[in-house]
């Protein structure tokens, strides 16, 4: 990291920014935004005493280490005049485009009026820069920068703010930068916390490391020329440099009960070449020259960190039996360990058309921390499950039957592996086998464990007793949120029968009562919807003595209802379907046949249940004479209609033509379920459409493709 701090001008940055992007377009940006910046900080000073454009132009600065591009610059530039001037949000947005403003409210610290506590505060901001990372990883890059330089000027604040500061930066953002792999930002700040957490073991490690400097140096170095003589005998291009270890790590590791002189990799070294072929040419002469230590080796190449950190680490008796850590990567290796994500992103043109792909890779760990935001009820639940889930120190790295690598806390189950995969994969499952053996549920997994989750349709969901031993609480947000709707779900259908029958007993009509009364009734119970109203009712939390009650005041009375003598042949036309001679009746589409607007259908009458309406060729009603009457559709019908098909397809089919077709016809695809046979396969498919015409003419298009054989309507 670049540690320039003191007199950095506009100049310095543009020129170093243009010594990997010479784009007079960011060019121009970034001089407007310093401008601007400026302008807005003039008459600030920081606590130092420096003018306060100091610390954006520093902010930025350390952005260049990175290669970050026009719009991030801009906005570390930017980043305190929202929250330390009068501009605004659509200032910014108006003058140097949405993705800058993003980026600067992204990083803008919630308003401290909002809160009660400063924890609440606190712990509402490092949510806001978590969830906006998720969506856009500049955030985190101009927050990582800005803390970095506030850190290195933590000496003038009062001690309390210093471990204030200090903790949230090693709880928080540190973990953050390991998860996307920017290991070299991350030391620094991580020393630098511990510096002002732990100020005399951070001075002891110091005072350790400098007793022995020399002769580590020196012992470093034979072991560096030994090294490199071997690797130039065998022809192998390479640059090796001496590797000092973080004083933070080095405290870990002593925390955890090691003796500072056992420690092996205090003294190491860092092996850079060409190739991945190389790297393990390399690491076979060393092991040839040099004993390895049992158990200390580690192939990241072959399979890489969840954050894709690649090397081989490797720990040998090297001269005079010192204990050496080796790490051996290729220089593209070298960068992405250093600098994570940060290496990868880029919005240019002209760089590596995969840099995004990677970046998505990256980025894939923090997509449930958008459904741990959907689920926390408050800003400290929130970062106590990123804490727990993605920050964790213990990490176990578990892999998919493809050999995708998962990462988890240790002590995680078959069921959080799942729920880690994809929601529905815990939803439905119903089995698991690691390493090929079947395991029960709460079976707790290891490094290197291949995980297949046996998944069934059939599935009533997951079980409750899970919650007593999964280990993240993304997996018991997804359980109890399983539960919370399904519990809703029966609600609302016992609310809705509890309701209809009683307005039928009353004889009461159904949508009528519903539209002039609805209003009066959300009003009196305080409740949003008539969904809202139809859950209260099948809680048990009202009643429909209670409804009634309020349907029978005198200034709204229930008794016009009946009153209306509806006339002869005229129906509804809020229905689907009309019925001739009745206004006031339930009616249905069948689940057998579902009808579509353009079928030929016809109604008939179910005793307590109203009319339901089927397609006229429906088996189901074709030998019936009784009980059946005349029905149509109600023109003008705008709404999607659910119906079954059947598509019969060659082996080499390809579903995602199918899905493409259907949704360049404007048709949903409600679910899919494959048939196979050993000439053919078939797909059934339960859909949304308008009618017969827009399914004749989605029909059309699915027999231009080259697979398909047959479409036909289906009838349960």
């Amino acid at each position: 990291m670049s540690v320039k701090t003191e007199n950095i001008t506009i100049e310095d940055l543009l020129n170093r920014v243009a010594t990997y992007d010479d784009n007079p377009e960011d060019q121009k940006l970034i001089r407007n935004a310093y401008d601007y910046a400026y302008r807005k900080h003039f008459s600030q000073k920081r606590i130092t005493g420096d003018d306060y454009i100091t610390h954006p132009l520093n902010v930025a600065w350390i952005l260049t280490d990175v290669n970050a591009d026009g719009k991030a610059i801009a906005a570390a530039l930017l980043h305190d005049t929202i929250e330390d001037s009068d501009s605004t949000y659509e200032e910014i947005n108006n003058l140097f485009g949405e993705e800058v403003a993003k980026i600067v409210d992204g990083v803008t610290k919630i308003n401290r009026l909002n809160f009660t506590t400063d924890s609440e505060q606190m712990a509402a901001n490092q949510r806001k820069i978590l969830v906006g990372l998720s969506t856009d990883v500049r955030v985190l890059i101009v927050k990582l920068a800005d803390r970095l330089h506030n850190m290195r000027t933590l000496y003038v604040l009062s001690e309390a703010k210093q471990k204030r500061k200090a903790k949230e930066t090693l709880e928080i953002l540190t973990p953050v930068a390991h998860r996307l792999g920017m290991y070299k930002l991350k030391s620094e700040l991580e020393d630098l916390s511990l510096r002002y957490l732990n100020p005399d073991a951070y001075y002891e490690i110091v005072e350790k490391l400098n007793l022995k400097k020399t002769e580590r140096d020196e012992a470093v170095g034979k072991m560096l020329d030994e090294v490199s003589n071997l690797l130039t005998e065998h022809n192998i291009p390479h640059e090796i440099k001496g590797r000092s270890k973080s004083i933070y790590s080095i405290y870990n590791k002593m925390s955890k009960g090691k003796k500072f002189e056992d420690i092996y990799d205090i003294l190491a070294l860092r092996v850079f070449v060409n190739t991945e072929q190389e790297c393990y040419l390399a690491l076979g002469l060393i092991h040839s020259k040099y004993k390895p230590v049992p158990k200390r080796f580690k192939d990241y190449i072959a399979m890489p960190k969840t954050n894709l950190y690649q090397s081989l680490h490797t720990t040998v008796f090297g001269i005079d039996g010192q204990l050496f850590e080796i790490q051996i990567r290729t220089y593209e290796m070298d960068k992405i360990a250093e600098y994570g994500i940060a290496s990868h992103w880029s919005y240019k043109e002209n760089k590596s058309p995969n840099s995004k792909d990677i970046m998505e890779q990256k980025l894939e760990i923090f997509r449930s921390i958008i459904e741990l935001n959907e689920d926390a009820k408050t800003p400290e639940e929130f970062i106590s499950n990123v804490k727990k889930d993605l920050l964790f120190n213990d990490s176990i790295y578990v892999y998919t039957p493809k050999g995708d690598v998962i990462e988890l806390p240790k002590g995680s189950t078959c069921v959080d592996f799942a729920y880690r995969v994809h929601s529905e994969v815990g939803d439905k499952m119903v089995g698991a086998i690691v390493n090929d053996s079947i395991v029960p549920f709460d079976y707790i997994l290891k490094t290197g464990d291949i995980i297949k989750v046996n998944t069934s349709k059939l599935s009533k969901g997951p079980n409750k007793d899970w919650l007593n031993f999964v280990a993240t609480s993304q997996a018991k947000n997804k359980i109890r949120a399983f539960y919370t709707k399904r519990e809703k779900d029966e609600n609302l259908t016992r609310g809705i029968d509890i309701f209809e029958k009683a307005l039928h007993k009353r004889n009461l009509p159904i949508q009528e009562t519903i539209d002039e009364y609805l209003n009066t009734i959300l009003e009196n119970f305080k409740l949003k919807d008539l969904d809202d109203l139809y859950i209260a009712l099948g809680q048990g939390k009202y009643t429909i003595a209670s409804i009634m009650h309020i349907i029978n005041k005198k200034d709204n009375p229930a008794t016009k209802l009946l009153k209306k003598t509806p006339e002869p042949k005229k129906p509804i036309i809020k229905n689907d379907i009309l019925v001739e001679g009745m206004n006031e009746i339930k009616v249905s589409l069948s689940g057998c046949c579902k009808p579509i607007p353009g079928d030929n259908i016809i109604g008939y009458i179910t005793k307590g249940s109203g009319i339901t309406v089927h397609r006229s060729s429906c088996k189901n009603i074709i030998d019936l004479d009784e009980r059946l009457i005349n029905v149509k559709w109600n023109d003008g019908l705008t709404k999607k209609f659910p119906t079954d098909i059947l598509i019969y397809t060659t082996p080499n089919d390809n579903l995602l033509d199918i899905i493409t077709k259907a949704s360049s016809n404007n048709i949903v695809i409600d679910s899919v379920t494959t048939i196979t046979k050993s000439e053919f396969r078939i797909y059934s498919l339960t859909i949304l459409v308008e009618n017969t015409i827009a399914l004749e003419k989605f029909f059309r298009e699915l027999y231009n493709l080259s697979f398909v054989d047959k479409v036909e309507r289906q009838i349960n």
